[in-house]
């Protein structure tokens, strides 16, 4: 059985940065699918599920409501190693032209106040699972860290 495409990023030189993961066309529309890397894989601590589920709930909820976007959002979610998030868009789009777009969704979330969209019982399978204030801290650090002086190198994967 071949590798899929996400297992042959070397994630030994992977850091944090907004990776176009691949692109895919269903039907006639192309799907971009992007890797939103917060964390170092296999030398930074992976993000806990109380923060990456807030992260989630929040960034959807930004995404989908967004003016120039929300009709494109396929898809905002964890990636399983809990290093980040995946991002599907409708369309054809590289990296540096959705680093504004993250930029907003990371500030909302940073900024945010009040009850988190969908944190009950009715709405979420698992509501009690979230930490808005870390979800806070985590979204300031990777503004702060990556997404303000975002560099060619953390736009593209490495070799």
């Amino acid at each position: 059985m071949e590798k899929i495409a996400s297992f042959t990023v070397n994630h030994l030189t992977l850091n944090p940065g907004v990776y176009v993961s691949r692109e895919d066309v269903v039907g006639s529309e192309v799907v971009t699918t992007f890797d939103i890397r917060m964390t170092a894989p296999n030398r930074e601590p992976v993000i806990n599920t109380a923060e990456i589920h807030a992260i989630e709930h929040l960034g959807a909820t930004f995404l989908r409501n967004h003016k120039d976007f929300g009709e494109k959002i396929l898809y905002f979610g964890p990636m399983g190693c809990r290093t980040g998030f995946y991002l599907l868009l409708k369309g054809t789009y590289r990296s540096k032209d959705i680093v504004p777009l993250l930029t907003e969704m990371y500030e909302f979330i940073r900024d945010f106040q009040g009850d988190i969209p969908g944190a009950c019982a009715k709405d979420c399978g698992n509501y009690l699972d979230m930490n808005l204030p870390m979800a806070q801290w985590l979204a300031k650090r990777f503004l702060e860290n990556t997404l303000y002086n975002i560099r060619e190198e953390f736009l593209q994967y490495p070799d």
